[in-house]
């Protein structure tokens, strides 16, 4: 499969603004059952926006991606079905039970809230009919390598955004503390709180940090490196946040993909032009990680949970109502500013005026000289962005000719779709032969407003026959929506349906961790040759011993203090390899446990 570049809308607009800006695929909420409950969308929207991304020959896919209850299925299999008549290209799903459902031909997308880490439970799902695995966050690229070679199933792997902490799909930590599921699209998101970090005994060691608050993914390093290790589908985070990020972030990587692709086919029509140079700091992020695709690094952004946006440089003075940033970056009126106190927290400013490297605040900060100063919010930056910032056109071919009682006109696209369209009219002459044939070009040519740009227009009346403007313009009109209406006909997703009943499940117990919530979810695994089951805990609110969060990423790594002696901080915290680790927030308590010979956490209730 020819790599595509997959990005999030939110709803149509963004959706839209996705593909202007470069997208190949898109990935967007369905009406209810998605893995974010704040980003839903009507089946008509979806069916608008099919059409769009479909005339670029660009893919759409539904994400139906959480746990159902037996009472939720009859209402999702319809929902799928209406979503499959108005041509969404694929689903993506969590909930195996929706493989016992009498699903339409749809494609089949694994979520990452399916956890997809292991080589024995892909080759499972590629073999129960998946077209796609969304592979783990944590996979890295030695892994992507093997399973690329042990599968023939489509791969697909996050390259940029959020990241969430534990693993997807096992994380039950906002179910567990106010009965909000993560893997039911409600994530209260408490990794993203502050917590104070003490020992068993009950020293206490940090304070009112964010111990499980990750950087954003960057992988923009490593695509070339993915590509080759067989992901097809490279994939951008981010269905809750705003249009300047995800046009941004889009160009940037539809930039970084066309370098790699340069003189290959690519998996949408049309080339993009962009009127901003896309920057990855200038829109939301926490800070950069590569997370684990290549080794294992620090990554948390411990103090805060918010963007932090790009440094601009250090204070250099201190006035009494302004102060001196030395630094390169351009700051006007209206940016917003942040910094960290002496106590490590994140402060910000909004900035009045600019002169030279001269910042004039609403409010002074309280900063010494040689504090470091960053832009969260990037005014010149987002106005760019709130207007026409990008724009896609499909090349096309026009050929205008004369024909049995009138005028036609035809066309053919990069992709090689042809439409000829016609228009009755009177053959009179023309009094100017060459200034008719510029005419017909000149007006044929003004593709404004639609995918289309002409890359060569033909007159082979040769300007002999007088036509106004305006029946020029209905015949181009005509034919251009003929041809789009053809694009969008032409590129429908092919049935799709590939079950092997008789494929046995690689493990015959399973815990709740395997999310059953429904008789069918419970009767797929049974098929599957699993003998012992458990309910999932949005059943039965029972969490034993279980973890509420399992992750790859380790704070005594992070914080120097690694039982394998790795990590490497200088100012590594003063833990001992007997004490234990608790943290604290709001009145409740949980315990770290750290399974180094697997390199793995979990956070446990306590």
């Amino acid at each position: 499969m020819t790599p595509e570049l997959l990005s999030p809308a939110k709803n149509l607009d963004f959706g839209r603004e996705a593909i202007n800006h470069g997208a190949d695929a898109l990935y967007i909420g369905a009406p209810a059952f998605g893995a974010r409950a704040a980003a839903t969308n009507t089946v008509a929207d979806i069916e608008a926006l099919v059409g769009y991304a479909h005339t670029y020959r660009a893919k759409v896919y539904a994400t139906v991606n959480t746990l159902l209850f037996d009472s939720e299925l009859e209402e999702a299999v319809r929902m799928i079905r209406r979503l499959y008549e108005v041509g969404v290209d694929a689903l993506i799903i969590q909930d195996m039970g929706l493989l016992e459902c009498d699903l339409p031909p749809i494609e089949l997308h694994a979520s990452t809230q399916c956890h997809n880490a292991e080589l024995e439970r892909i080759k499972f799902l590629e073999g129960v009919g998946f077209s796609r695995i969304v592979l783990a966050r944590e996979t890295s690229i030695e892994q992507m390598r093997r399973i690329g070679n042990e599968c023939s199933v489509e791969l697909e792997a996050f390259v940029h955004g959020a990241l969430c902490v534990s693993y997807s799909g096992q994380c039950y930590m906002s179910q567990y503390l106010n009965g909000r599921s993560g893997n039911r699209g409600c994530c209260s998101q408490p990794c993203r709180s502050a917590y104070d970090l003490y020992t068993d005994s009950g020293r206490l060691l940090k304070r009112d940090f964010h111990p499980l608050s990750l950087k954003d993914f960057n992988a923009s390093q490593h695509l070339e490196a993915m590509l080759e290790a067989g992901i097809c589908s490279l994939k951008i985070e981010g269905r809750l946040k705003d249009l300047s990020y995800v046009k941004n972030v889009t160009a940037y990587y539809r930039q970084l993909l066309d370098s790699l692709l340069e003189g290959r086919p690519r998996s949408s029509s049309g080339r993009c032009k962009f009127y901003f140079t896309p920057d990855l700091e200038r829109t939301f992020n926490r800070g950069y990680t590569d997370y684990f695709l290549i080794r294992r690094q620090p990554m948390a952004s411990l103090a805060t949970q918010k963007s932090i946006g790009k440094p601009v440089g250090k204070v250099a003075a201190v006035g009494r109502k302004s102060l001196v940033v030395d630094g390169e970056c351009d700051l006007s009126a209206g940016d917003g500013l942040c910094y960290f106190s002496q106590e490590g927290v994140l402060m910000g400013f909004a900035v009045n005026q600019v002169s030279g490297n001269e910042v004039f605040p609403n409010k002074m900060p309280t900063v010494r000289v040689g504090t470091r100063i960053w832009r969260n919010h990037d005014h010149q930056f987002e106005k760019l962005l709130q207007g026409k910032s990008g724009e896609r056109r499909i090349g096309v071919e026009m050929v205008f000719k004369a024909v049995c009682g009138g005028f036609g006109l035809w066309l053919r696209d990069e992709d090689g779709v042809e439409v000829d369209s016609a228009i009755e009219a009177k053959f009179e002459q023309s009094n100017d032969a060459v200034a008719m044939s510029q005419l017909l070009v000149r007006q044929l040519s003004k593709l404004g407003g639609t995918p289309l740009v002409a890359t060569a227009v033909s007159d082979e009346t040769e300007g002999r026959y007088f036509l106004p403007a305006s029946v020029i313009n209905r015949l181009r009109t005509s034919a251009v929506e003929k041809l789009i209406g053809e694009r969008q006909r032409l590129f429908r997703p092919a049935p799709w349906r590939r079950v092997d009943r008789g494929l046995p499940y690689p493990a015959e117990r399973l815990d709740s961790r395997a999310n059953v919530v429904n008789s069918l979810a419970e009767m797929f695994y049974k098929i599957h040759g699993v003998r012992e089951l458990a309910r999932g805990v949005e059943l039965t609110c029972s969490y034993g011993d279980m973890p509420l969060m399992t992750t790859k990423y380790c704070l005594r790594y992070e914080l120097g203090c690694c039982l394998r002696g790795k990590g490497g901080k200088s100012d590594a915290l003063d833990v001992a390899p007997s004490d234990g680790l608790m943290l604290h927030n709001n009145g409740k308590w949980f315990r770290l446990k750290f399974d180094c010979e697997n390199c793995r956490m979990g956070v446990y209730s306590y």
